[in-house]
């Protein structure tokens, strides 16, 4: 045991290690980038297209792009094993809780603590974009830009539809299907429940299967994720020009400003309250988790270590963590909600609509919906908020333009709302488990790790 967690704190100085000096490299390219896209253009293409440059893209076909391949190698390492961990946590979880009225009653405590969290969030966020257009904070000017169409909205309650897939192969072979995942994993765990005496196969190729991607989320996080991170956090500072990054300024600073606070204030206070436990041991032990989403802007990629940290540092028993994590990665997005509310308040002030207090709560119900949609994964809180705009009707020329920018300029965003989606996980985790007995509090006030 005291083995297992200096290996995971020994990670943790890594991935900060790595985390620090990605920033300031990526600081040190920013400069670079503006220095040389005025003296000598040509350069720079040549050392983005060596470094930095997205290989998928059109016109990218002769580029070799190092820092880029070696981030997504990672990270789709890490999505390789996503949508059977996800499947074997919660049936397993699900065994392991045979009791139908303690399901019930675990599962309701989650969805109450999800939505708790969801809903504290939005009002931060409709507080304060409020406060900050009522200022006129958001009065921006977009000249040069051109507007994009975006992508189409689409109805909400999608989200619920998709949930119950029509063909069973198919909701494993796509990782953005993941709460067809949970749905089918639930459903297979409570008939192993029911049928206990009959069924010993799939139990144990479940434990077998769960087994192997330890062992290999073990060596590939242990052996390459500070090397990852650094690439990953380097070129996300390289794409962008300080072009980009001035007119939404003011919208980067007032939402970075929020998910800051709620990050390193909120969740320990919330934890605080809900069990009466020190909210000192969970922000120390959960810092290197956020950490980790932040670096890969990706919930999925980081619930393994997720799981890891919370089972093992923070004492949740893994029958609770196994399926209350799996859940927050899928339907719990704190962050998220908070930055497509203040986003949508920008862009209906770009755009010239008048906003209400109606329309601010309008906002945070569609966002609340939008938020549990979201897939975990880089970039996509930015692409769901036009269902938002959509539902909202804010579809004039600045409005757009001013999408454009968010899109353009939101990835250092997206990675400071995955350490809030997955920190806020972790929080309802220990909340459920601290009202289940299922909470080891030795193992959660233990500071010496």
């Amino acid at each position: 045991m005291k083995k297992k967690e200096n290996s995971i704190n020994s990670l943790a100085k890594r991935i900060l290690i790595a985390l620090v000096l990605g920033i300031i490299a990526g600081i040190g390219i920013i400069f670079i980038r503006e220095s040389l896209n005025t003296s000598n253009p040509e350069l720079w293409a040549t050392i983005n297209r060596l470094l930095f440059a997205d290989i998928t893209a059109e016109g990218n076909e002769s580029a070799l792009g190092l820092f880029y391949l070696i981030g997504q190698l990672f990270v789709r390492a890490l999505q390789l094993i996503i949508i059977p961990m996800v499947f074997t946590s919660i049936v397993l979880a699900m065994i392991a809780i045979s009791d139908a009225a303690r399901f019930g009653r675990i599962s309701r405590k989650t969805l109450f603590n999800f939505l708790a969290t969801t809903v504290i969030s939005l009002l931060l966020a409709g507080v304060t974009g409020m406060a900050c257009y009522r200022m006129g904070m958001f009065k921006t000017d977009l000249a040069g830009l051109s507007a994009s169409t975006g992508t189409s909205g689409s109805n909400p309650l999608l989200i619920i539809l998709n949930a119950v897939p029509s063909n069973i192969t198919s909701a494993f072979t796509n990782n953005g299907g993941v709460l067809a995942i949970v749905f089918v994993a639930v459903c297979v765990g409570l008939a192993i429940n029911a049928n206990r005496e009959k069924i010993d196969v799939l139990p144990k190729l479940c434990r077998e299967v769960n087994d192997i991607i330890t062992v290999f989320l073990t060596y590939v996080v242990n052996t390459f994720a500070p090397i990852a991170i650094f690439c990953l956090i380097t070129r996300t500072f390289a794409s962008y020009g300080i072009s980009l990054l001035a007119p939404a300024a003011i919208y980067m600073v007032i939402t970075t400003i929020l998910l800051l606070l709620t990050l390193i204030l909120g969740y320990g206070l919330y934890v605080w309250i809900r069990t009466g436990l020190n909210p000192v041991p969970f922000v120390k032990k959960i810092a290197k988790v956020a950490m980790f989403g932040f670096s890969t802007s990706s919930s999925a990629a980081t619930l393994p270590l997720n799981l890891q940290v919370t089972t093992d540092e923070l004492g949740v028993e893994k029958e609770i963590s196994s399926f209350v994590l799996p859940l927050g990665m899928t339907i719990n997005m704190d962050g998220t909600a908070i930055m497509q509310v203040i986003a949508a308040i920008f862009i209906a002030s770009c755009g010239g609509y008048d906003i209400t207090i109606v329309s601010v709560l309008t906002i945070a119900v569609l966002a609340l919906v939008a938020s549990v949609g979201t897939p975990a994964a880089p970039g996509a809180g930015a692409v769901v908020l036009f269902t938002i705009l959509s539902g909202m009707g804010y579809a004039n020329e600045p409005a757009l333009m001013a999408y454009t920018l968010i899109l353009a300029i939101n990835r250092p965003i997206e990675m400071l709302v995955t350490a809030l989606n997955v920190v806020g996980d972790s929080a309802c985790s220990v909340i459920v488990a601290k009202s289940e007995g299922q909470l080891n509090e030795e193992t959660y006030n233990r500071l010496d790790q």
